[in-house]
């Protein structure tokens, strides 16, 4: 009996063993939220800019044409995301090895990409807007108020692709607090002036889902300008001389390029991918599409913390491995990997409990409508739960350039798993639920998650990409 309790004792001892690896310090934690919270918010605040188009709009019954006419932003916002990303990874670390001729240089190469999205997808909006919006839905009167929203919010694109380069850069130098007032002001700027436009307050003309698109636009340019005036104004590290950003040659461009293509690739991929399943819901019906609509919103207010977390996972780690410490960098993601675990138990749990109520915060009528958005709500807990895991993992992948694994796991998963499962489900199967059909299509993230965390444990993420700009310039 001695014997079997000293091997039930000793099992124990290694499974804490292994569970303590998990568990961080204190100081490493209040480094995290620190991070995480403000980057939780700011994201938080972009959402909400969204989020409030959408109630606003649902007030005027416009929620489905806003929603759709948004697939192109959605567009733009991964790319534009992207390529700041893929920049990213390499000016966290340059910040880490306190590099600032080069973090300065790759702050420049970020802001002509992103002008250079920006006018890729304002073009796609202009020449094809009406043609994407019919690809996706077939309703005419969707589609004649969806084209009156995207004529004005698609000037948003610059500001808000140029928006990404700055919010991205002060994540990589640890100073997310700039990022998050800078987009407090912009969503109140937006409340204001859609309430004015949308209804004609004041004087001003009665613009319906009109007056929602202005707002967006007004609030993203005058972000764009508080970002670089207030750069410029207090001196920060990665703003310089026009020739100290905007000068350099293919040494210097080349890695960082081959790095950022493939999460550029990945994004657009992605993004695209995420309105495909627009495409598989909207043969549905319009109703179906309102009631995913209002959960999807409902769901960015939490994305926004996952992302948030995300954010401070790839600048925390990204600095480690910048000063080239991969036992630190490989410490500090198990931590988070333990800290993934406790935050999305805590988010299925609260999602679940409190979908009524998050979804009586829209006005909608119907009680099909109803009905149907606070089964997906609770869908959408069981996929914000997988969620923080995907982000943690992810992030540390890519704060290592693992780029091209990446791109399989995400992308390659979302087309082989997630979109043929969305379009057997509605059209061989014919689910008519749309709550069901988008809880068949999780199965897409619990692979992801699965995959992630196998390749993750390998430790071959774990790179100084420093290294390779340093190698190519010497």
């Amino acid at each position: 009996m001695n014997f079997l309790y000293d091997i039930e004792e000793g099992s124990e001892n290694k499974v804490r063993e292994k569970l303590k690896k998990y568990i961080g310090p204190k100081l490493f934690y209040k480094h995290v939220f620190s991070m995480a919270i403000p980057l939780g918010f700011q994201q938080l605040i972009s959402s909400c800019m969204g989020i409030v188009d959408s109630l606003m709009v649902s007030w005027i019954g416009q929620v489905t044409a806003v929603g759709t006419a948004v697939q192109i932003e959605t567009l733009c916002t991964s790319v534009s995301w992207g390529s700041a990303a893929g920049v990213g990874i390499f000016s966290v670390q340059f910040f880490g090895a306190k590099d600032f001729k080069n973090l300065k240089k790759s702050f420049g190469l970020s802001v002509i990409l992103a002008i250079i999205s920006g006018l890729f997808w304002f073009l796609i909006a202009t020449f094809f807007g009406e043609s994407i919006l019919r690809f996706y839905i077939n309703d005419l009167e969707v589609i004649k108020n969806g084209l009156l929203y995207l004529d004005i919010v698609k000037f948003s694109y610059f500001p808000l692709a140029l928006s990404f380069v700055f919010n991205m850069t002060y994540r990589n130098i640890n100073r997310p607090k700039i990022p998050l007032v800078v987009g407090i002001m912009a969503m109140f700027i937006n409340i204001i002036v859609n309430y004015i436009l949308i209804f004609g307050l004041y004087g001003f003309p009665k613009m319906g889902i009109q007056g929602a698109a202005m707002g967006t636009c007004i609030a993203q340019i005058v972000s764009l300008l508080v970002h670089i005036l207030f750069a410029y104004y207090t001196h920060q590290p990665f703003i310089g001389t026009l020739q100290e950003m905007f000068t350099f040659d293919m040494h210097f461009v080349k890695p960082i390029l081959q790095k950022t293509q493939s999460i550029i690739f990945n994004e657009l991929l992605f993004g695209f991918g995420s309105t495909l399943f627009i495409k598989a819901f909207g043969a549905l019906g319009t109703r179906s599409m309102d009631a995913y609509y209002v959960g999807a919103k409902i769901s960015d207010l939490f994305y926004a913390f996952a992302n948030g977390f995300s954010n401070a996972v790839a600048a925390i780690i990204g600095v480690s491995l910048g000063m080239s410490d991969g036992k630190k960098a490989k410490e500090e993601g198990d931590y988070l990997m333990g800290l993934a675990t406790m935050m999305s138990m805590v988010c299925l749990v609260f999602i679940y409990c409190t979908s009524s109520i998050l979804v009586s915060v829209f006005d909608l009528t119907n009680q099909q409508v109803i009905n149907e958005a606070t089964l997906i709500v609770k869908v959408f807990a069981l996929r914000i739960a997988l969620r923080f895991f995907i982000v943690i993992v992810f992030s540390s992948l890519r704060a290592g350039g693992d780029s091209k694994v990446l791109t399989l796991l995400d992308s390659g998963l979302m087309w082989s798993v997630g979109i043929p499962l969305a379009f057997i489900s509605v059209h061989i199967f014919q689910i008519q639920s749309i709550a069901i059909v988008f809880l068949i299509c999780q199965l897409e993230q619990v692979v992801r998650v699965y995959f992630g965390i196998k390749r993750y444990q390998t430790g071959k993420w774990i790179v100084n990409l420093i290294t390779y700009v340093h190698e190519n310039e010497s």
